[in-house]
């Protein structure tokens, strides 16, 4: 059943640099990127800031929430957070720390926003401690520089803006967010639009809608009279494969279903979060040989029930990278219409080339991958079934994240199908 790393290295596979070049330290390109932008490095000035979150195209959506700070200083602020399932007000002052929540579960999605607005590389740390480089950035805001980071069990890619070295996006198991439309405040420059896709054809933006230095700080937003106990506030930590797996309280076994195309065994992937009690609250796919069976997957996994997991004394929410091998049949029936590249450009409504990275891709090169999209014309998936290279894939991954599509109606229905889609290295 479980597959996780050799699975991982399968999906990403090589990542590599056009040539040694003018190089230095990714932790060098990390630091001076934060630098730049980090409203809450120790030298930032105080401010106050609120951030909107909503699907795009979707306004009724459950992704949705508002965020507002208040911050002094790292060890003094106040932050709000608002969604329709969770809220929560949190103080920091000193070595006090005052939480309010509403609601028992603080949504994986949303924390990983939370992440990407206040400390958007996390494994700064360990980035220091390795050797890997990356070629300097250089050239326009549209230009992008990437590199990667292998520690222990993770691999980070993170990718640089040309201009300035400015931090574009962060990509690795569990945690991936782009960064987009800088602007100047308080000797800093500040990405206004946060964007990530969970999955294919969801995608979550969060936006600056105000942002002002705090220049009188009111003292009592601060003031903390009793400090909330540590088994009172809620907490997220990571956790491998098989501490999960001694979690479950049930079979782990998944039933696969027959499909109507594509490998019979293969590998799949889902980031999953459970919540203090055990109960599996989110299930994000993280890569699938046969895209058809992703969804029921994460479905099956969504059923698993934990015993709490328990840290420093306390209960916790978990996340967790899981990996599974399957086997299935063909069941013709269940065939859907596989389109060429010519047809799914017909019914594409917007459609983004992909930007590749210097010395990624050779001028006229053509690589090939395969979509999915649902009787909504809505993108569910993009399979490498032609085996591209890591920093390849990601970049056409990324344009196709922008595609919309009409609906593929045949016989008078409309239809899921998937198509072949053709990309040239310009």
């Amino acid at each position: 059943m479980r597959l996780s790393l050799a699975f991982l290295a399968c999906m990403l596979g090589p990542f590599t640099q056009a040539n040694d070049g003018d190089k230095i330290p990714l932790a060098d390109a990390a630091e001076r990127a934060l630098q730049q932008s980090n409203l809450t490095a120790p030298e930032s000035k105080a401010f106050h800031l609120q951030v909107s979150i909503a699907e795009a195209g979707e306004p009724g959506s459950d992704y949705q929430a508002k965020i507002e700070e208040y911050w002094v200083s790292p060890s003094k602020w106040r932050r709000t957070i608002e969604s329709p399932d969770f809220s929560q007000l949190l103080v920091v002052n000193g070595d006090a720390v005052y939480e309010k929540n509403t609601g028992d579960y603080f949504p994986f999605w949303l924390n990983n926003f939370v992440t990407a607005l206040f400390d958007p590389l996390p494994m700064l740390q360990v980035l220091k401690q390795s050797n890997s480089s990356i070629l300097k950035p250089r050239g326009s805001e549209s230009s992008t520089t990437c590199g990667d980071l292998h520690a222990r069990v993770d691999r980070w890619v993170i990718c640089f803006e040309g201009s300035h070295g400015l931090l574009s996006s962060v990509f690795t198991k569990g945690y991936a967010a782009e960064f987009k439309d800088y602007k100047e405040f308080a000797g800093k420059r500040v990405a206004r639009r946060t964007v990530t896709d969970p999955e294919p054809g969801t995608k979550i933006e969060a936006r600056i809608t105000q942002l002002a230095e705090l220049t009188q700080p009111d003292e009592h937003m601060f003031a903390i009279q009793q400090p909330t106990p540590t088994a009172d506030r809620i907490r997220s930590v990571r956790v491998d494969e098989e501490t999960v797996l001694k979690l479950v309280t049930g079979s782990t076994e998944v039933d696969w279903p027959p499909v109507g195309s594509g490998p019979t065994t293969g590998g799949c992937a889902v980031y999953v979060s459970a919540d203090r009690t055990g109960v599996m609250r989110e299930a994000w796919p993280e890569g699938c040989d046969n895209a058809g069976l992703q969804d029921s997957l994460r479905e099956s996994v969504k059923k698993w029930h934990l015993k709490p997991a328990i840290s420093k004394g306390v209960p916790v929410q978990v996340e967790a990278l899981l990996g599974f091998t399957f086997h299935t049949t063909i069941d013709s029936s269940k065939a859907f219409p596989q389109l060429s590249d010519a047809e799914v450009r017909k019914l594409a409504t917007e459609v983004a080339e992909p930007v590749f990275s210097p010395g990624t891709a050779a001028k006229g090169a053509e690589f090939i991958v395969q979509i999915s999209v649902d009787e909504t014309g809505k993108l569910t998936g993009v399979n490498n079934t032609h085996n591209l290279k890591t920093p390849v894939f990601l970049a056409i991954n990324a344009a196709l994240k922008k595609w919309h599509f009409h609906p593929y109606v045949r016989d008078g229905k409309p239809q899921y199908f998937h198509a072949d889609i053709v990309f040239h290295a310009q």
